[in-house]
């Protein structure tokens, strides 16, 4: 079922960011890139097997981030794609400061759920780390680089996959060495902590050739709350 549930997941989440632009434009695409960051830092908590290999569950989530910049940077530009990470990361801090909060009350005797939280948001703070650090430079570097090839290939769609499949590749493997490194290093097994490293790589690897056609497909998209924009590549 994994595999199952591993191929309706990038089908629905890469679906999702085309929805959410079609309705509300770039803006539809930053709530994305928000949600998937929090739901990913949980998802990433849950150790899962895929085609035999250990990974985690945050793979597709994390991997879908890519889509959302790669589209800002295509429709709007490096300064519009910039923001959504910030604001990404302005997120992930509050969060990781909210949940540390809730973990200081004190539960009263009716409680049931505390100590599901404590394992839970007991994790938060070294993961949002990883995360947070992983985040801000792996996407940067996408960013870095998507404009860096689209000012070598021109605005042709023909050279699309080209600078949508290397600057997500690249930036994915500074992330995932990045955070499974912060997060994980020490709290497995290094037999499992190095299959983890591959495995969520490749797995991310895996989303990033299957975004292309949705990339193509974003490219012709005109959201509904906006006026048409025009593409260009910043310096």
């Amino acid at each position: 079922m994994n595999e199952l549930i591993f191929a309706g997941s990038v089908l629905l989440y890469l679906g999702s960011v085309l929805l959410l632009y079609k309705l509300f434009g770039k803006h539809g695409l930053y709530v994305f890139a928000v949600f998937s960051t929090l739901l990913g830092n949980i998802a990433v908590c849950k150790s899962i097997d895929l085609f035999g290999f250990a990974t985690t569950a945050g793979n597709v989530l994390y991997a879908s981030t890519f889509l959302v910049t790669d589209i800002l940077s295509e429709k709007y530009g490096r300064k519009t794609a910039t923001r959504a990470v910030a604001y990404s990361f302005s997120i992930m801090v509050l969060w990781m400061i909210g949940t540390q909060l809730i973990l200081l009350f004190t539960p009263n005797e009716n409680d049931y759920i505390n100590e599901s939280l404590k394992v839970v948001f007991g994790l938060v703070p070294r993961i949002t780390v990883a995360s947070l650090t992983g985040y801000v430079v792996s996407q940067n570097l996408d960013v870095f680089l998507y404009h860096a090839i689209w000012k070598r290939t021109g605005d042709s769609g023909k050279n699309l996959w080209v600078r949508n499949n290397f600057s997500t590749l690249t930036s994915q493997l500074i992330d995932t060495v990045i955070f499974t490194t912060l997060a994980f290093w020490g709290v497995y097994p290094t037999k499992v902590f190095m299959s983890i490293l591959v495995t969520t790589y490749l797995f991310k690897a895996i989303v990033a050739v299957l975004d292309t056609p949705f990339m193509y497909i974003a490219r012709k998209i005109e959201p509904r709350e906006e006026a048409p924009v025009e593409r260009k590549a910043e310096a």
